[in-house]
């Protein structure tokens, strides 16, 4: 994983808007219905263009295809794998359950969504079926990427959040679950990782699945479930050089009260067991932005790089850059080295099709809020005028 010795770097978490035609498609794909795979191929060579072209444009260090190509973050995952069939019910947040008019107001904003709590169950053995898709994501990608950033990188889910999203109804335990992801969705960490690409796990169930698969726990009994999903995700990435994996944590992309989120300080000394190289965290929505006194109490280990989010990712507001550039520096201040630092945003811009937050316009706005913060944070850390 790049780090730079002049200047703080940038990247984002990931998802980025798709536009309606391609969304058309990855929907009715998802559904099962026909669709023509030329017209298919053709938008998604169009879309990966156009983010990429966006995010070079914005000044995007570390960019990737936006994840224009699969129809959600994890919700892709029973298109490749055999195993999956009927409709999980999958758990609401808490916050969904108590404040009703929350669930109305989504309803309104997003009528025609894709699969979320309605995604598919695990009925048998799972399997994965053919790396084909994946590989035609990565030739999409780097073909049309090429040049345009000083690092590429592609997400993939965490075995964690496809359990509590694609529910069992096949395995005798949650924990032998987990060891069948990881070992078929180590199928597509190793096919990022050979492909040169950074390896970004997304793993919102070590922190959003407090509020809903496991509401019901303790803390205490929360942060053992965190430490064997963590678990799983060393499993799966097994042999890949930590500092090719950065993971992702995040409570839950959505515009809400959040007034239920586990702080960070409680499950942060089990995110340190991950094998990875870099921690991406939520610091800039407003239930979150003062958690770098969890980073004081319990200090980034030496083989971490910082991915703070500086900006966040479900208001239309774009942060100024001088806003995005104290952020990064607090978070310099906080890990305590500027090169251990690469600023981000707090989640997704795309994380379900046709669940976009943000209008497309303010994203790539938001975007270049980030590098001119870190432009200016920059010249403020290093005592020079970053060019």
């Amino acid at each position: 994983m790049i780090f730079s010795r002049d200047r703080i770097l940038t990247t984002h978490v990931g998802s980025l808007p798709r536009n309606e035609k391609l969304s058309e498609l990855l929907v009715r794909q998802e559904a099962g219905e026909q669709f023509d795979p030329k017209e298919m191929a053709a938008e998604m060579d169009k879309a990966v263009r156009h983010v990429v072209d966006k995010q070079a444009s914005a000044g995007i260090d570390i960019g990737n295809d936006g994840e224009q190509q699969r129809v959600g973050f994890q919700t892709y995952v029973p298109q490749r794998m055999s195993g999956f069939g009927g409709v999980s019910k999958r758990r609401r947040g808490r916050e969904f359950e108590e404040f009703p008019e929350l669930v109305a107001s989504l309803m309104r904003r997003f009528p025609h969504v894709s699969k979320q709590q309605n995604a598919p169950e695990c009925q048998k053995e799972l399997k994965y079926l053919d790396i084909k898709p994946l590989e035609s994501e990565i030739a999409r990608f780097k073909t049309i990427a090429a040049g345009k950033f000083a690092e590429q990188f592609m997400t993939a889910p965490s075995p964690g959040i496809i359990s509590s999203t694609m529910l069992n109804a096949h395995y005798d335990s949650h924990d032998a679950y987990l060891d069948a992801l990881a070992r078929e969705m180590r199928n597509e960490y190793l096919a990022i990782h050979k492909a040169g690409l950074i390896l970004q796990i997304d793993a919102p169930d070590l922190a959003m699945d407090r509020t809903m698969m496991y509401r019901d726990l303790s803390d205490g009994d929360f942060v053992k479930r965190v430490e064997r999903h963590v678990a799983a995700i060393n499993a799966g990435i097994d042999g890949i050089p930590r500092e090719r994996v950065r993971l992702h944590i995040c409570y839950g992309n959505w515009e809400g009260p959040h007034i239920h989120d586990v702080p960070l300080a409680t499950i942060l000394p089990v995110l340190y067991q991950a094998k990875v190289g870099a921690l991406s965290i939520e610091f800039s929505n407003p239930r979150h932005a003062h958690e770098y006194d969890a980073l004081k109490k319990h200090p980034l280990p030496k083989d971490m790089l910082l991915i703070p989010g500086v900006v966040e990712t479900t208001s239309n507001f774009v942060e100024h850059p001088e806003v995005v550039a104290r952020r990064i520096e607090e978070a310099v201040r906080t890990v305590g080295e500027r090169e251990r630092v690469i600023a981000s945003t707090d989640c997704g811009f795309g994380t379900f099709t046709n669940r976009e937050w943000v209008i497309e316009p303010a994203v790539w706005l938001k975007l270049r809020s980030i590098r001119q913060g870190a432009d200016i944070a920059s010249a403020r850390l290093w005592g020079k005028k970053v060019a």
